[in-house]
């Protein structure tokens, strides 16, 4: 089963990967906000840690990408073609290549331990994606799982 759930990270992810900064790991994909900042990235068991190291949420396999969860079970979103976007459409994060001028990743912290997982809500509609980028930070709109 572990395979399988690899395998399929690896069939929808490997654009990213081969395109994308990556931070220590070569298994972990950097998300920035709408300036370019590092904020946090994806890690190898589709976990999303902030830069600071704490985990604020996980990616679920969609049946047109990935949905994104907090650890608190609260639906925050869908990550698709390298950016995370809200429940507007808008974008919150996104991978190297779709941000303007990404900043130099510095050191990660340690990464904390993973929180349980709590019920999952279901997923709303997936909204037509915009070409904007949220008000909310992204740093922000992660945290929001850990509420």
């Amino acid at each position: 089963m572990k395979f399988l759930l690899r395998a399929a990270i690896c069939a929808t992810l490997c654009l990213f990967m081969a395109t994308t900064s990556r931070g220590a790991s070569d298994d972990e994909i950097s998300l920035y906000d709408s300036s370019g900042k590092p904020v946090a990235y994806i890690a190898e068991d589709l976990t999303i840690f902030l830069w600071s190291g704490k985990p604020v949420a996980y990616l679920d396999k969609a049946n047109s990408g990935w949905n994104v969860y907090g650890f608190n079970g609260k639906h925050l979103g869908w990550f698709k073609d390298g950016i995370i976007r809200n429940h507007d459409g808008d974008g919150a994060c996104g991978v190297r290549g779709v941000v303007n001028s990404p900043q130099y990743e510095p050191y990660k912290a340690y990464k904390e331990y993973e929180p349980y997982k709590a019920y999952k809500e279901y997923a709303p509609y997936e909204p037509s994606a915009t070409r904007n980028w949220s008000n909310e930070p992204c740093s922000l709109f992660l945290r929001g799982g850990t509420k």
